[in-house]
């Protein structure tokens, strides 16, 4: 699907708010109401917005210790180790990726003791699992600058 600047705009506006009215975002992106909602519906359909969600913080919310676990593996079925991975409860984001490491995970744990049970315990050992990495998260930020206006392709 091509993006056009107001579709950017949109998905933009609503990264910063979520809870926007239609109404506040048509005036946020300079469109009338009935345009925004047709653009929200299309780009919902087209699947570029999947779903809305809040924004937490995981320290506020008890959960003191965050790492991106890197896991190594063996010949193994991705659909299924995915689906184990994302039963445990403190893992919270699933990656597949290139490099030395197959699989980049974020664990979000208690304190670094639940961290350690989670690394130790769950993950390495899962079938198929050879090696892990832990980099542990001192300071997290997120942002949305891949939605900024950018040209047109041709």
């Amino acid at each position: 699907m091509e993006l056009d600047a107001t579709d950017r705009a949109i998905i933009a506006e609503l990264s910063r708010d979520g809870r926007l009215s239609v109404a506040a975002l048509a005036e946020r992106v300079h469109v009338s109401r009935a345009h925004c909602y047709s653009r929200l519906n299309r780009l919902q359909d087209a699947g570029a917005i999947t779903g809305f969600t809040v924004t937490v913080d995981p320290e506020r919310l008890g959960f003191g210790a965050s790492a991106h676990v890197a896991l190594k593996l063996r010949q193994h079925n991705w659909r299924e180790l995915r689906a184990q991975l994302l039963a445990v409860p403190e893992v919270s984001q699933v990656s597949l990726v290139g490099g030395n490491m197959d699989v980049m995970i974020m664990v979000r744990a208690r304190n670094i003791a639940d961290l350690r049970r989670v690394v130790f315990e769950h993950l390495q050992a899962l079938p198929g699992v050879v090696d892990t990495q832990t980099y542990m998260i001192f300071e997290d930020h997120t942002s949305a600058r891949y939605l900024e206006d950018r040209p047109e392709r041709s």
